[in-house]
């Protein structure tokens, strides 16, 4: 049974970090490309973040473009989103997600065929 679990929310002041994590189990994680997505009540699922399988590319939405930061432990089986200079709009729960296709840093929620059950981030102004 695949799971992935999302650690490292909470509360935080604009301008401070957070780093999440999110650790995979069930699949073999090292051929999957990894997501990161956040949802805020009453709006879409957004896209965030995305690596592929390797680590080689990544893609970033343009709102957190230069502030937020995915990376990858294969050995571990996790994956990571390091947040830094954090806005109030940063505030959603943030979900990860898993892709089959390895080589593709997707922006597309409809290609991550498993989803975790999502860490709440929320940044105070």
């Amino acid at each position: 049974q695949v799971q992935l679990v999302e650690s490292g929310g909470g509360l935080v002041q604009a301008g401070g970090s957070l780093r999440l994590s999110c650790a995979a189990s069930g699949l073999t994680f090292s051929i999957y490309s990894m997501g990161w997505f956040r949802q805020v009540p009453g709006k879409e699922r957004e896209f965030v973040a995305a690596i592929t399988s390797s680590g080689g590319s990544t893609a970033y939405a343009d709102s957190v473009k230069g502030r937020f930061t995915i990376s990858r432990d294969n050995a571990k089986n996790t994956v990571y989103l390091q947040m830094n200079s954090l806005k109030a709009e940063d505030t959603a729960v943030y979900y990860c997600a898993a892709d089959p296709n390895s080589y593709v840093s997707s922006s597309l929620f409809t290609v991550y065929n498993h989803w975790g059950q999502g860490t709440q981030v929320t940044v105070s102004s």
